[in-house]
């Protein structure tokens, strides 16, 4: 298998991340889940910095730490024939939100995956909740979608919740295929890596009712039956985001590896069907960047959640994939604005 940089998206991301010139654009942001609009390409963020960044490669700081950058917790790039333009909400000064926001200032959404559903977009968000003052000490909370029309995507049209008894996150991949949309989810254990789980709906309408797999091989209409998919001889464990999605008669599950803490790595597994069983994951790239012997020689520089972008491939042996990266060190992404933003890969499948 044939792994390399996607130069052209790394390089217009950055571009517009570096030069725009507009005061409240993108400048950088994690999750980058995508949804064909017939407007353009739809990315979705998760926490992003907006603003402007300097010439020396730096940002201000956050408005929340006393400077001019402002920091979201969700939000959009509708990237069209056009170029890009950042989609936020705006408040009643007429600053950016996140599109997606809760009556709770004590928690927020991170966006899931995403889908047309044939009236605009559907994203699927988990509501999160802080426990501590480490970066890392958060808890899920639950799910919600989020409906959004065609060309209105600062604010949603609707908000539902979305099972959450099993302490599931749903929504890590949104699969249409055939009759149903698959409905990938992921339960975080206390070492830091997920099982994974699978639910789906007729159509595209995620309000629908939902039925589960379940570990006896048959769907059904309670989320207590979800089962953990299993890989060779035992579950599945992968990163927190993934993506599911058919080449040819496989499906190919992308994800972090799971067996090591912030692995650079990104893994493929196959299956013959959307709910398993997988195969081992076999790494099919590890992240330059992450590490202290990374490109930023910074121990605290790390890459995370990669997941396809399969509406951006031109055959069925081609993959494309972005990943996250970031620092355990928050400073480091004011100095260095680079850092936080996806990259991208163009992969060439071998033979199943």
């Amino acid at each position: 298998m044939d792994a390399r940089p996607a130069v052209s998206l790394n390089t217009a991301f950055g571009a517009y991340a570096d030069h725009d010139p507009s005061p409240h654009h993108w400048t950088g942001g994690d999750s980058t889940y995508s949804v064909p609009t017939p407007a353009g390409e739809l990315w979705v963020f998760s926490d992003t910095f907006l603003g402007t960044v300097k010439p020396d490669g730096s940002r201000p700081p956050t408005v929340g730490d006393g400077g001019t950058t402002p920091f979201l917790n969700n939000s959009f790039v509708l990237w069209s024939g056009r170029g890009p333009r950042t989609v936020t909400g705006r408040d009643r000064a007429g600053q950016p939100t996140s599109p997606m926001t809760g009556s709770d200032h004590a928690s927020w959404y991170w966006a899931r995956a995403g889908i047309p559903d044939g009236h605009g977009v559907s994203v699927v968000y988990a509501r999160y909740t802080r426990t501590g003052s480490g970066p890392l000490d958060i808890a899920w909370r639950g799910n919600a979608l989020a409906r959004f029309r065609a060309g209105a995507y600062s604010r949603p049209d609707s908000v539902t919740p979305l099972p959450s008894s099993t302490r599931t996150a749903w929504g890590a991949w949104l699969e249409p295929q055939g009759r149903y949309t698959y409905i990938y989810g992921t339960e975080r254990t206390p070492e830091g890596r997920s099982h994974v789980r699978l639910a789906r709906v007729a159509g595209h309408d995620l309000r629908r009712p939902w039925q589960y797999w379940t570990t006896r091989g048959v769907w059904s209409g309670r989320e207590a039956d979800a089962g953990r998919l299993a890989g060779p001889g035992g579950p599945l464990f992968t990163s927190d985001e993934l993506s599911v999605v058919r080449h040819g008669s496989w499906y190919a599950l992308v994800t972090q590896r799971a067996d090591v803490p912030f692995s650079a790595e990104t893994q493929i597994a196959w299956s013959r069907s959307p709910g398993g069983p997988f195969t081992k994951p076999r790494t099919v790239y590890t992240a330059p960047e992450a590490g202290p012997k990374g490109t930023y020689h910074n121990a605290n520089v790390i890459a995370y959640n990669p997941h396809e972008h399969p509406e951006l491939e031109r055959g069925r042996r081609d993959i494309v994939l972005s990943y996250n990266v970031n620092s355990l060190a928050p400073a480091d992404v004011i100095h260095r604005a680079g850092i936080y933003r996806p990259r991208f890969l163009r992969l060439t499948l071998s033979p199943y």
